[in-house]
Parts: structure tokens; sequence; C-alpha cells
């Protein structure tokens, strides 16, 4: 991947977007956050009927295709929602990343799928 995202450009065009339609009277955090549930049950939604070796094909074109839509509308909604309550998403996922490493030392968790208070 190694791909750098621009989240202010990004949020500049998402916001513009919402600003032209009127539509920011009704994006409160209760409302972006159900919304962006449904949109991860729609990317559930595509993988839920096959089978895992056609779920990890990254040559099927059409699942691809709609797995893109589907993580464009997430990631959409999860930055209006950083952005409304004034989070940097980068210092808030290297943070977890920090927690994640006490939770899951190697040594207890390398090719283990258990959950860290199961350990």
């Amino acid at each position: 991947m190694g791909q750098v995202i621009n989240v202010e450009k990004l949020l500049i065009k998402i916001n513009n977007f919402s600003n032209i339609r009127d539509w920011n009277q009704f994006h409160s955090i209760k409302n972006l956050s159900m919304a962006l549930s449904v949109e991860s049950s729609e990317l559930v939604e595509i993988y839920q009927w096959i089978s895992e070796e056609e779920s990890n094909d990254s040559a099927n074109e059409t699942i691809k295709n709609k797995t893109r839509e589907e993580l464009a509308d997430i990631f959409i909604y999860l930055l209006k929602i950083a952005s409304k309550l004034d989070i940097d998403l980068e210092e808030a996922v290297l943070n977890k990343l920090d927690q994640n490493e006490i939770k899951y030392p190697v040594d207890k968790s390398k090719g283990n799928s258990k959950k860290y208070n199961e350990f």
C-alpha cells in the first residue's frame, strides 16, 4: 500500500458536498454513527454468502468494486464523525496500536485468534 491519504483534502470535499445540499443539519454524531453502522453492514452483506476462498479473490472485479464503494462510504462517515468531535484519527490509531501491543504480546497472541482476556 504505502499510500498517504490527504485527510484535509477529503474533509474539504466532503464538507462542501454536505454544505451545498444543506445536509449538516442531519449530521449529528448519533446519525453519522448510525449511518456508519449501516454502511459497515452493507460491506458485510457483500461477503455474507460467499466462501472464504471467494472472499479473498482480489481478481474478482465485481466484489472488489462493491467493496471499494462501501469502504468509501464507511471512510466518509468515519471522517465526518472524527471531524465533528475534533479527533485526530492518526493519533487515535497510533494510541490504539500501542494499547494492543500491551494487550496482545507476541508470545501469547502469535498464531492465536483468542481475545486478550482469554489468554
